[in-house]
């Protein structure tokens, strides 16, 4: 791997998981003693991080790690709406039922493990699976970028609710829902199901006291 790539890899990491929080400078002299490599695809990396949103220009020079505000947040879920609920609405329309039956057998026993599952991986792969899934099934390349861009920022976001692991439990009952909507080939209820765990994550995400440190004036 180029190491412009894995700077690229692992800084976005560390901004996505709060190891980098808002407002926090990233020198590429320090950076690149931190991964061993030259400056120049330090550089490059942090060039793909203000592209992405994710760090922005400091003072003229240098980057700091984008701040996060509750404005923010509902911006990214009013789009979210837009994106995920059409998302859902198609893959009622075109998906394998099989497919999303096993998913919501799945997410019907995941909130057994939260406890067992500390930072939570497990219950995260299986959300990132059922994405892949609808991605597939509702088959537009075009919702497909727009949606990765989201869910860049929205796995930021969702470092928010990790400490709760009953709001957790909630959102797989609803996963599950969405799943099983699905599989049943119901778009209306596909896109309702949808909307309502959107409704809920927002909430919780902007009562989140870990929201005021990602404000502007905070950085």
């Amino acid at each position: 791997m180029r190491a412009g790539e894995r700077a690229y890899r692992e800084l976005r990491a560390d901004i996505v998981s709060w190891r980098l929080v808002p407002g926090q400078v990233l020198g590429e002299v320090d950076l690149s003693e931190r991964l061993g490599i030259s400056r120049t695809p330090v550089r490059e990396a942090l060039s793909r991080l203000t592209a992405d949103g994710l760090t922005e220009p400091h003072n003229g020079r240098g980057v700091v790690v984008s701040a996060l505000s509750a404005d923010d947040v509902r911006a990214l879920y009013e789009l979210r709406d837009t994106l995920d609920c059409r998302a859902a609405e198609l893959a009622a329309q075109r998906g394998d039922p099989e497919t999303f039956l096993a998913l919501a057998d799945e997410l019907a026993h995941a909130a057994e493990r939260l406890s067992d599952d500390p930072d939570h991986p497990a219950y995260y792969e299986l959300v990132d699976r059922m994405d892949e899934q609808i991605d597939a099934a509702a088959g537009n390349p075009y919702l497909q970028q727009a949606l990765e861009n989201v869910r860049l920022h929205l796995a930021r976001v969702r470092r928010l609710a990790t400490s709760d692991p009953q709001r957790l439990a909630a959102a797989a009952a609803e996963h599950e829902a969405i799943a099983r909507a699905i599989a049943h080939g119901d778009a209306p209820l596909a896109v309702a199901t949808t909307r309502v765990h959107l409704k809920n994550a927002l909430s919780k995400a902007l009562g989140s006291p870990a929201l005021a440190v990602a404000r502007p004036e905070a950085s």
